[in-house]
């Protein structure tokens, strides 16, 4: 079945749905998600959106804490930009519906982050992302030019690879004319043709063992785009946040929120004793690489699973007024963080490197735009600074959009695209063999590639990985296509993709630290 659209947009947290509203005025607009559309890593986002409001904050500040905490790695120009235009987009989203927590002077309150030098969190409670996300939803379901399609999975985007043109990494002029996606309804897999193609699809944190991403971030808008001969970059730069509550078995892992960490709880060890001192001067409210790191160094010291966060002195007020997400899982998990101690462990957070986007979020395949963490616009450089992801997407679905409503007039749409060949394939009916894989490929993952690597644990992985590759690619080709298998490949060519460019970083920088290299200073 073929489907057509000026817009389709391939993801639905805040860098998809922000754009599907600029755009929607000027053409139809189809936003596929593969699961509901409020089931994404926005939706979780607990923390906040960094953005400039009073004084004596400016963008210079902001500017120079996002430099410093992307550890020189980062795009001068893109931060610059970014920053300066995150007031207007803060006023975007208070426009769509987002309501940010207020003083009783009826100024926003704002938060401070770990690496922010002023406070500029702007936040509701400690539920932000599902404030956006409400807004967000609410004005989409309401637009007569949008259609969402829930449960639907892109499987891979269309170019002229499926005319039968043979395509490389230095072909020219690579151009994207929709995509082939798997409908729910019929088990086929459908074409989606369109004038214009977003991905905003998340992050990749699944590919490791314990991750604050919900289930749905398998790094598929990487691997497609990469597939499709598209330019991927700065994968090796994943993110640990340093403060997921330690409860083993539960997936994904419960984000403590940095936010509480910037309202004054602090890291002690298993015996309760303070140590983020010895390792910067910024103690508890360092950027989270070197809290990240910091954590898995006394972990390994003491031989204890976890570390605590102190949180108990802020008192009873300011822990349910701002923090009640947080108390209420924890009191749930038997922890009252009023007068217990939170156990918390790092966990894979966030991606900083993607797909490879210019000033407009486009990529170097034709009419292909991406936003979001799925992309790299060089803002984070080595290391996200704390709230600045959803900053990110929100300037860049922006800029996106500008540039798609002025472009999508001279895009002539491909109606000559062939239906999805599934001749030869067979129904497998052996999940054993795509969840063993995956728990093998999170064991290879956590083990060799997490916070700390080196050259033979990058060595190792790469040739384990490899075995894993082979047997997913030939149980890919013999198979009818299903969500399980295909997000198995994805986070393959994810896992591929961070080892590799782990191994062609000859340095410690951010957050790639090896073993066997001096950190940048």
């Amino acid at each position: 079945m073929k489907h057509y659209c000026d817009f389709l947009i391939i993801g639905s947290g805040i860098a998809g749905l922000s754009y599907a509203l600029k755009v929607a005025p000027h053409g139809r607009v189809i936003i596929l998600t593969k699961s509901n559309l409020d089931e994404t890593a926005t939706h979780y986002a607990q923390g906040g959106i960094a953005a400039v409001m009073y004084d004596p904050d400016s963008y210079e500040k902001h500017i120079h804490d996002t430099i410093i905490a992307g550890a020189g790695l980062n795009n001068e120009k893109v931060v610059r930009f970014t920053i300066e235009e995150s007031t207007e987009r803060i006023k975007d989203l208070i426009e769509m519906g987002a309501m940010f927590d207020r003083n009783i002077e009826g100024d926003f309150d704002l938060a401070r982050e770990g690496g922010h030098s002023e406070k500029r969190i702007f936040h509701h409670k400690d539920q932000t992302g599902a404030e956006i996300q409400r807004a967000l939803t609410l004005q989409i379901r309401e637009h007569p030019n949008i259609t969402v399609l829930e449960n639907y999975f892109a499987i891979e985007i269309i170019t002229q690879h499926h005319l039968g043109v043979e395509i490389t990494r230095r072909s020219p002029n690579i151009t994207c004319y929709g995509a082939y996606v798997l409908n729910p309804n019929t088990g086929k897999v459908d074409t989606f043709i369109s004038k214009l193609t977003l991905i905003a699809t998340g992050g990749s944190g699944t590919v490791y063992g314990s991750t604050t991403n919900p289930v749905v971030a398998t790094g598929d808008g990487v691997s497609i785009v990469y597939r499709a001969k598209g330019e991927v970059e700065n994968m090796e730069f994943v993110q640990f946040h340093p403060t997921s509550l330690y409860s083993p078995g539960e997936t994904p892992a419960f984000l403590i929120t940095e936010a509480i960490r910037g309202a004054g709880a602090i890291l002690k060890t298993i015996k309760g004793e303070e140590f983020m001192q010895k390792y910067d001067e910024r103690a508890s409210l360092a950027p989270r690489d070197i809290v990240a790191r910091a954590i898995d160094s006394e972990m390994k010291l003491s031989g204890s699973d976890h570390v605590f966060l102190d949180a108990r002195h802020l008192g009873k007020e300011k822990l349910l007024n701002h923090f009640p997400t947080i108390y209420a899982h924890c009191l749930s998990k038997g922890i009252d963080i009023l007068r217990d101690m939170i156990p918390v462990v790092p966990a894979a957070h966030y991606q900083c490197g993607g797909i490879k986007i210019d000033e407009f979020g486009r990529n170097n395949i034709g009419n292909l735009y991406a936003t979001g963490e799925v992309a790299c616009s060089g803002l984070h450089g080595a290391n996200r600074l704390a709230s600045n992801s959803l900053l990110e997407a929100a300037v860049f679905s922006h800029r996106a959009a500008m540039h798609a409503i002025q472009a999508v007039h001279g895009v002539e749409q491909n109606i000559n695209i062939p239906e999805w060949d599934s001749e030869g394939t067979v129904l497998n009916e052996e999940m054993v063999l795509i969840t063993q894989t995956l728990r093998e490929l999170n064991s290879i993952m956590s083990s060799y590639v997490g916070i700390v690597r080196s050259n033979l644990r990058l060595h190792r992985a790469f040739t384990r990985l490899n075995i894993l590759y082979d047997e997913t690619e030939e149980l890919f080709k013999r198979s009818v296509v299903t969500k399980e298998i295909c997000e198995l490949r994805n986070m393959i060519n994810v896992g591929y993709l961070i080892i590799r460019m782990a191994q062609d970083r000859k340095e410690s920088r951010g957050l790639h630290y090896s073993l066997d290299y001096p950190p940048v200073k």
